[in-house]
C-alpha cells in the first residue's frame, strides 16, 4: 500500500473513533451523555454549513458545474438503493421490505463521514467547492422515496406526501441549508466574530463527537456478529460501489481534487440517522437489527477507518 495512503489513515479524529470503540469492547464505563453527543452533532453541522456558505461566496456565481453535481448526486439518491436491493435480494435471503429499507441506506448520506472528510481535506490542505455542502441537503431524500418504492406497498405510497414534507422539514436539512445560505449572505468578514467558536475548533470537536460514535459503533457489534457472510459483504462492497460511481461522476463532470473527493464520500456513504427513522414509520415490518447496524457498525466504520484515505488517494490520481 503507498505510504501516504497509510499516513492518511492515521490523525486525531480516526484515532479517537478507535479508542470508542477499544473503550465499548473491553466494556469499559467510558460514555458520552446524549445531551452533549446531540450538541456535537448541532455543532458539526452548523460549521460544515458556515464554512460551505463561506466558501460558495468567495467562489462568486453559481456554475454548471454545480447544477451537474446536484443533478447527478440526486440521481445516484434514487439509484443506488435500487442495485443495493438487487444485489441483496440475489445475495441474500431477506425479505422485500428489510431489503428494500437496508438499500434506502446507500443512497443517502452520512453527515458524520462528511464531516470527517472535511476535517481530512483541511489537515491536507486541499480546498473544496461550497456548493458540495447543498449537495449534502439533496441526497437526504431520494434514497427514502426509492427505497419506499422498492417495498412497493400502498399503505407506504399514501405515505409519500407527509414523509417528502417530514424530509424537506428534517432537523439537519434545515440546519445544513440555513447554515450555508447565513454563510453565503455574510461572507468570511463578517463571521469573523463567531469563527473562533464554529471555525477553530472543528478538529477538536470532531474528535469527541467520533469518540462517542466508536462508543456506538461497539454497542452494535453484537448484532454485526450474527450477520451471514453475504450480509457482511455487503456492507463492505457497497460503499466500494458507490465510490466508483462517485469517482467516474465526478471526473466526467470535472471537479476538482477535494470537491471529487467528498463528492466520492457521500456516494460511498451510508445513513444511519434520517433513513433509519423514515424507515421505521413507513416500513414497520423491515428488520432494524439488519438495516441500522449495517450502517452504522459496518460500513461507517469501514468508510472512517480506510475508505476516506482510499478516495482520496483515488481522487488525487
Amino acid at each position: 500500500m503507498n505510504f501516504s495512503l497509510v499516513q492518511g489513515m492515521i490523525s486525531a479524529p480516526v484515532l479517537f473513533f478507535g479508542l470508542g470503540i477499544f473503550a465499548g469492547l473491553v466494556r469499559s464505563n467510558l460514555s458520552m451523555p446524549r445531551s452533549i453527543s446531540q450538541f456535537l452533532s448541532i455543532f458539526l453541522m452548523m460549521a460544515i454549513g458556515l464554512k460551505g456558505g463561506m466558501a460558495l461566496r468567495a467562489e462568486g456565481a453559481l456554475t454548471l458545474e454545480f447544477g451537474a453535481t446536484l443533478i447527478v448526486g440526486v440521481l445516484f439518491g434514487l439509484i443506488q438503493p435500487v442495485i443495493g436491493y438487487a444485489l441483496l435480494k440475489s445475495t441474500t435471503s431477506l425479505d422485500k421490505a428489510t431489503a428494500a429499507a437496508t438499500a434506502a441506506h446507500y443512497g443517502s448520506v452520512s453527515i458524520v463521514t462528511f464531516a470527517t472528510a472535511v476535517s481530512y481535506l483541511e489537515l491536507n490542505q486541499v480546498a473544496f467547492a461550497g456548493y458540495i455542502v447543498a449537495v449534502v441537503a439533496m441526497m437526504e431524500a431520494p434514497a427514502i422515496i426509492s427505497g419506499l418504492m422498492l417495498a412497493q406497498g400502498k399503505s407506504e405510497q399514501k405515505r409519500f406526501g407527509h414523509l417528502l414534507a417530514e424530509t424537506a422539514t428534517n432537523g439537519a436539512v434545515l440546519l445544513l441549508i440555513g447554515s450555508l445560505l447565513f454563510g453565503a449572505v455574510l461572507g468570511s468578514d463578517k463571521l469573523t466574530g463567531i469563527s473562533a467558536l464554529f471555525i477553530d475548533p472543528f478538529q477538536g470537536v470532531l474528535c469527541l463527537f467520533l469518540l462517542d460514535m466508536g462508543l456506538t459503533v461497539s454497542r452494535n457489534l453484537k448484532h454485526v456478529r450474527q450477520f451471514s457472510l453475504s450480509l457482511l459483504a455487503f456492507g463492505l462492497y457497497m460503499p466500494l460501489i458507490g465510490a466508483v460511481l462517485g469517482t467516474l461522476a465526478s471526473r466526467a463532470i470535472g471537479l476538482d481534487h477535494g470537491t471529487a473527493f467528498l463528492f466520492t464520500v457521500l456516494c460511498a456513504s451510508a445513513s444511519y440517522i434520517a433513513v433509519p427513522a423514515a424507515m421505521r414509520v413507513s416500513l414497520p415490518l423491515a428488520q432494524q437489527a439488519i438495516y441500522i447496524p449495517m450502517s452504522l457498525a459496518l460500513t461507517f466504520p469501514f468508510n472512517i477507518l480506510i475508505g476516506i484515505p482510499v478516495y482520496f488517494y483515488i481522487n488525487g490520481q
